[in-house]
């Protein structure tokens, strides 16, 4: 036989799309051609696998090789077809049984002597093979990706000589039994090395923005606890579900991270330094690798110091905010990422940090102030759902040597019960809802429409505002176990955009 077909898959984004490996073996002068549309790396391929099937002890053919990856529309980068292509050669030279292998996709890097090595994205593989119902073949070094993915149809691999010996015995080979359980979930984190003095409304806020997974926004000046309450929230936050879970560890895979179990069902936590570009936020690069807004999907992208980013790096994060990925276009193909984030950010109200403290004369001049504070777009704070001002703590409340009064264990049950009731509801946290769905999950009554109207006039609030003024109201009724938002739910909404980083917003 001159003829093989085998399967492997192509990273595309966070998809692992199938490819199928075409081997022929032709008479005439001998040489070895790769065809598919495949970048540089796929290319070196031969050499490697040259190298690896003559040091494994077996026959390389010398004859015309042509091994076709197609589609030959999707490029194809990296090492990861170096296993399925040694195979097929091996098979359409008749050294190998192509029979055995036909319900199986293959992925590996060969090292010159035969090795296989680990390659990224093996998570988005196995979850597309398992969705296929096709068993894999993975180089052992994902082993802890394997277990992860707890898929039990995979044969992990170290060696190519090693392979062959299975799948040329009589007895065949044994798909590895992977652990068909996910791992277990550790216990939440505590809270006992936190005491939060004061600032009781942005303790309110943050439960808010944890129970209904809405962005909030903490103006204060510097030591006034912004960043201490943003590692409160974080802790607020229930684990993952497994389909959260592997959408993360997908990312994760992809990127190239480190994977443990024990961080497995934790929610990404995300905060780069005030000097990132837009590339490194929302993705791209020559490859398109995802940027920090898809490796805090499904958790929180903490920006500190929000006003210190460039304004065009700020507002790169608008479109991803409203629909939950980021879409990166190439010359020849376009990759999307997931990216439903949370975003959790914090500033000074003025850059010495000290306009709205009464303690500290403020160093900076109105129009240093202004410029300052115009650095966050209207439409950006658009789609902020909690902006939230803090003052300095006051001499009692930083020397006071209490105990909190709140109850953080207690805040976050009850932050859970919280979403566990908005799901089984309509299938998604209130952030998430859509236009259409708050006329039937958020309904006002005529005084209530009344009350709306009347800030939307006095605040100058824009519709987007107010869709997310009322998807905060429903997360206060939710927190008082209401069916029906109530006057206070909805005062308290609009309370939570009125700041100093809009005039027309000002109490």
């Amino acid at each position: 036989m001159s003829f093989a077909t085998l399967y492997s898959r192509a990273l595309i984004g966070v998809e692992a799309v199938q490819v199928t490996v075409e081997t022929h073996l032709s008479n005439g002068l001998p040489g070895f051609a790769i065809v598919g549309l495949p970048e540089t790396a796929v290319k070196e391929s031969k050499e490697r696998v040259r190298s690896a099937i003559i040091n494994s002890g077996l026959d390389f053919p010398t004859r015309r090789i042509t091994v076709n990856l197609a589609p030959a529309d999707i490029p194809k980068a990296g090492g990861r077809y170096d296993l399925a292509i040694a195979l097929s050669i091996l098979a359409a030279s008749g050294q190998l049984d192509i029979n055995k292998l036909d319900s199986m996709e293959i992925l590996g890097e060969l090292a010159l002597d035969g090795s296989v090595r680990a390659v990224q994205g093996v998570i988005p593989a196995i979850l597309a093979a398992r969705s296929a119902q096709r068993a894999l073949i993975l180089p052992q070094a994902n082993q802890r990706e394997i277990e992860l993915a707890h898929y039990g149809s995979v044969l992990a691999v170290e060696h190519l000589i090693g392979l062959c010996e299975s799948l040329q015995s009589e007895s065949g080979f044994s798909l590895q039994q992977s652990p068909r359980k996910p791992p277990a979930c550790p216990e939440p984190p505590s809270f006992k090395e936190f005491t939060v003095q004061g600032q009781l409304l942005a303790k309110r806020a943050i439960q808010i923005a944890a129970a209904g997974g809405h962005n909030l926004l903490m103006v204060g000046p510097p030591g006034c606890g912004k960043s201490l309450l943003a590692q409160v929230m974080v802790r607020l936050l229930p684990a993952l579900n497994e389909e959260q879970a592997l959408e993360v560890a997908a990312i994760r895979s992809i990127s190239e991270q480190k994977l443990n179990s024990g961080d497995f069902w934790q929610r990404p936590i995300r905060s780069p330094h005030h000097s990132a570009t837009a590339v490194a936020l929302v993705g791209g690069g020559n490859r398109a690798s995802p940027g920090e807004i898809s490796l805090a999907h499904h958790g929180i992208l903490f920006l500190d110091e929000l006003a210190e980013f460039k304004p065009s790096v700020l507002d790169s994060l608008r479109e991803p905010m409203e629909t939950g990925q980021i879409t990166i276009s190439r010359a020849n193909y376009q990759v999307v990422f997931p990216a439903r984030f949370q975003l959790l950010a914090a500033m000074n109200p003025c850059p010495c940090g000290h306009a709205t403290d009464s303690r500290v004369e403020c160093r900076c001049s109105p129009d240093r102030v202004s410029r300052y504070l115009g650095k966050l777009s209207g439409p950006l704070l658009d789609r902020i759902d909690l902006i939230v001002e803090m003052a300095s703590l006051s001499r009692q409340e930083l020397l006071s040597r209490s105990e909190a009064s709140e109850d953080w264990e207690g805040i976050r049950q009850r932050v859970a019960q919280c979403q566990a009731a908005q799901t089984a509801r309509q299938g998604k946290l209130n952030t998430q809802l859509l236009q259409l769905e708050l006329d039937e999950y958020c309904q006002l009554n005529s005084k209530l429409e009344n009350l709306l109207a009347n800030a939307m006039d006095s605040l100058g609030l824009s519709a987007r505002t107010v869709h997310r003024i009322l998807r905060v109201a429903r997360t206060l009724a939710d927190l008082d176990e209401q069916s029906e938002i109530a006057e206070g739910h909805l005062l308290q909404a609009i309370g939570f955009r009125k700041s100093v980083l809009n005039p027309s917003l000002a109490a």
